[in-house]
Order: C-alpha cells, then structure tokens, then sequence
C-alpha cells in the first residue's frame, strides 16, 4: 500500500491527504471521462430547449441571440474563478469543502453549511428539470408520431406526463447505482451524441427549412407579446429573455465533484471546467441562431391550435421545417429524439452529482441520518444510498405536476438559485481571504484572483436575484413563481436548524486522515 510520501502517488491523491482526507472512492476516471460528465451535466440541448420559447416571447430574437453573448462573457469569470479554486481543492463535495477551508476556521463551519445545502438543493431540482423537460420532448414526440395535433395525435395528460418524469427518475437512479465506469461509458457516449447531434441539427435544421429569417431579424428585431406575457416594460422583457442563457449555462462544476475519482485532479479538473464551458458557449449560441433563422410564422408558434398544440416552440420549428419540405414530421421526429437523448444524459449526469455532494455532506454529518447516505456500495464503491435519496426528493418536487402549469418555472428557479447560489459562497471567500493563506495549485491566477472573483461574484447576485422575479403578469395561482416560497421556507429550516442545533456540533468537513503521517 502507497503511503503519503511515495512519489509515485497521483497528484490529486496527495493533495487531499495534504487536505485530511483519506481515498476512499476509486480514482480511475481519466480527463476525457471527466470532460464527458461534465459536459453532459451542462448538456447542448436542455437549458435551450424548454425556455426558448418563452424568451423569445419576453423581447423577440435579438435580446435572445445577444443575451447568449452577454450572459456567456461574464459566465466565463465564474468558471475562471472555481477553476483556480478547484486546483487548489480537488475534493469530492468541493465547494462546500471550498467554503470551508476558504472562509477559515471562524466563519468556515457556516459557510460550509449554507454551501452545501445551496448546491444540494441545486442539484436535486437539476434532477428535476432534466426530468421534466425530457418528458416535454417526448409529450412532442407522442403527438407527432400520432398524427400531431390537427391530425387526431395523441397529447399526453398530466398523469401520463408525470408517469414518464417518475421513470427517468429511477432509470438515472438505477444506472447510477452500478460502477463509475459505466456512467463515464455512458457520458463519453452522450458527448459524441450531443457534439455530432448538435452539429446535424445546426446546420440541417436552416437548410431544411423552406425559408430562413434575415439577418435583420435575428440580431436586431425587438418584439413584445405583452398580450401573453402581461409584461410591457422593456427593459423587464430583455431581464426575463436572457433567463434561458442563465439556466443553460451552470453546471460546469460537476468536473470538481469527480475531483477524488480523477487522475491528476488538480489539473484535470480546472481543464474539464473551462473546456465544458467553452464548448457550450459556443455551440449554445449555434443552436440558438439555428432556432432562430428557421422561424416561419413567430405568432404560430404559440397557437394552441398548431401541430403541437403550442406547448414545445422547438418541436413547432422543427416540426415547420420538415413538414415544409418533406411534407411528413419524420425528420422533426428524429431531431427531437436526440434532443430527447441531450436530457436523458443531462439527468443520469447530474444525478451523478448530486449524489457525490449528499455523500460527501453526509460524510461529514451534515444531513439527517448521515450514516445511511454516507455507506459507499461495497463492489461498485458508489454512494448508492445517496443516489436513492436524491431520486425520491426528485420525485416528491414533481408531484405538483398534476395541479399546476407552473412547475417547470418554479423547479428551473430553484434550480439555479441553489446551484449558482452554491458557487457564490467560495468565490466571496476567496476574494476576502488574505493571499498568504492559499495554497495554489497549478492553475492560479495571481494578482487577477480578486477582481476575476468580484465580478463572478456581483454575476451570480444577479442570476439569483432575477430567478425570483414574476414571469408573467397578472399574477394568479397559474403563473405565480414558486420559487422564491419555497425556497424561502426549506432555508428558513436549514437557517433554524443551524441556529438551534448544527451549530453546536458542525464544523464544515471532518478530517478522516491525519495528513502528517499518513494514518487514519
């Protein structure tokens, strides 16, 4: 057995020695693995998809298009600053185990905490939004393969709608009780999938269609429908068109979550971040002005009366595409399945995820029950447990499903408030901490740390404080946001629970190695 000096111990291995940590799950996956969850856990498809449509009712095309740009630009700083960080700490549960270490030993505990349970609501809602909108895609699929709307189709009701969500649920759950290998398998076929796939559709998807939108249209037509939205202020249309750029692009830290399952993790990990990234800033933006450029009708989109009922923008636009030309939806349908298979991946990778950051959470006594979520399977060495906790959370958020319209909002809200919320703890601690107390790892940003830090941070303010804002006017039961309700009652109780008791007895992560002489 390799002790701590030994020089042949993988770099990230010895770093969380050096951290108080022993190395308990299997460090096997290689850069290329990582890269694929990570990507698949960003995913091409399921940030665009579900809110296109929406957005680009708020303002039209160009506020859309230019959102992407705006809200990629200043995206990239977050993924900049968790990446330094990410070297320095290459830790399962990273960033609450960041927060920690970051805030120091005074205000470290209760940084930990508001971290961790930010990035674990986060995560099980993400669950839920893959969930959702996978379910919405093949809701389109159904109806097509049917004989569509106008053609007798058959349009799944709620309680079918629910069934298909429920069933992704445990499908990812199951997938990711069996060994790492096979969901780093899956996601290098989902990165292949999502690449090639992506590419068919951006450049199949304008030369399919019979006419394409000009120029003029897509980057500077500004178009209200406050007849629907109820929303006639311009400068609140453009806040509400970007949320579709906001929602797509997170997710990126699922690199630092496989950190202690990572060769050479603390420069594996920066890399997959900034790759992932870079690869949705881009091809995000394409599928985007694909989308765009196809429109034939804008107002036809939203008809309940049209092919797809109205509920799917993109499944209309593809569905106008090839309809058009072919006069059959066979091509809108097949487009739509790997679209359809862009969430199916999303979700068994965020599941992934959050079940790393339960564990690593329950490790450290931090979640009720903790000895159960904490059990690793003793062949597969997955924290099995944890992965059936996330499922049936998952699940119980979707149940409202059956009597709302709302609930993709109010999941897609809590979703990014709790993930990105999770990234502003660490990034505000490192931007506060004195220079002389970090350990750099090898990607470090020098004297640009702090102000790369302050705008990531006043970013992310942003992006949380915009999710909370009504996205549709007048305000009822069916188009109230639920979000900033329950996200302010679950962490009212996690706020109480640390006052009253947490506090007294948790301390952020626990040490279960003793980094000087190797021995746990």
């Amino acid at each position: 057995m390799q002790t701590i000096d030994s020089m042949e111990m993988d770099s990230g291995e010895k770093r969380l020695n050096e951290l108080g940590y022993k190395q308990e799950l299997r460090r096997e996956m290689t850069l290329f693995k990582t890269l694929a969850i990570s990507f698949s856990t960003m995913t091409l498809f399921t940030g665009i998809t579900p809110l296109f449509g929406s957005s680009l009712q708020y303002a039209g095309p160009a506020s859309l298009v230019w959102g992407w740009v705006v809200v990629s630009f200043f995206t990239w700083f977050v993924g900049v600053a968790m990446s330094e960080i990410c070297s320095s700490f290459p830790t399962t549960g990273s960033l609450y185990f960041w927060a920690a270490h970051l805030a120091g030993p005074k205000w470290g505990p209760f940084a930990s905490w508001c971290c961790a349970w930010f990035e674990t609501i986060g995560l099980i809602a993400g669950i839920g939004t893959q969930a959702y909108a996978g379910s919405q895609v093949m809701q389109s699929i159904i109806l097509l393969c049917t004989g569509t709307n106008k053609g007798g189709g058959y349009f799944a009701p709620k309680w079918l709608f629910l069934c298909m969500y429920i069933a992704l649920t445990l499908i990812w759950a199951v997938l990711n009780t069996f060994a790492l290998e096979v969901i780093a398998f899956i996601d290098i076929i989902s990165i292949w999938w999502q690449m090639i796939g992506g590419a068919v559709i951006v450049i199949m998807l304008p030369l399919v269609a019979l006419t394409t939108k000009p120029a003029s249209f897509v980057f500077s037509h500004f178009e209200m429908m406050s007849s629907t939205t109820g929303i006639s202020d311009k400068v609140y249309a453009v806040v509400l068109s970007m949320l579709v750029s906001q929602y797509s692009l997170y997710g990126y830290d699922a690199a630092a979550h496989l950190t202690e399952e990572t060769r050479g993790a603390d420069k594996n990990g920066p890399i997959a971040i900034l790759t992932s990234l870079g690869i949705i800033s881009v091809f995000g933006w394409a599928y985007i002005l694909a989308l765009t450029f196809s429109i034939q009708d804008l107002n036809y989109l939203y008809d309940t009366n049209n092919e797809t009922a109205g509920a799917f923008v993109p499944a209309q636009i593809l569905y106008d595409a090839f309809h058009g030309r072919y006069h059959n939806s066979a091509g809108a349908i097949v487009l739509l399945f790997i679209i359809w298979g862009s969430f199916f991946f999303g979700g068994l990778s965020i599941t992934t995820s959050a079940a790393r950051v339960v564990y690593a959470l329950s490790r450290d006594g931090g979640v009720p029950f903790s000895s159960i979520w904490r059990k690793v399977h003793p062949k597969h060495k997955v924290p099995a447990n944890a992965v059936w906790l996330c499922a049936a959370l998952c699940i119980l958020l979707g149940l409202p499903i059956l009597k709302l319209n709302v609930v993709f909002t109010a999941i897609t809200s809590i979703c990014t408030i709790g993930w990105v919320g999770g990234y502003a703890v660490p990034i505000f601690a490192r931007m506060v901490m004195a220079e002389e107390n970090f350990k750099p790892g090898p990607f470090y940003l020098g004297r640009a740390s702090r102000p790369v830090c302050l705008i990531a941070f006043l970013w992310i303010c942003y992006t949380c404080s915009v999710f909370v804002l009504p996205t549709y006017y007048p305000i009822s039961w069916n188009t109230f946001n639920y979000a900033p309700a329950a996200l302010g009652i679950v962490l009212g109780l996690i706020m109480l629970w640390w006052v009253v008791d947490a506090r007294k007895w948790f301390k952020g992560p626990v040490r279960n190695i003793d980094a000087q002489n190797g021995k746990v």
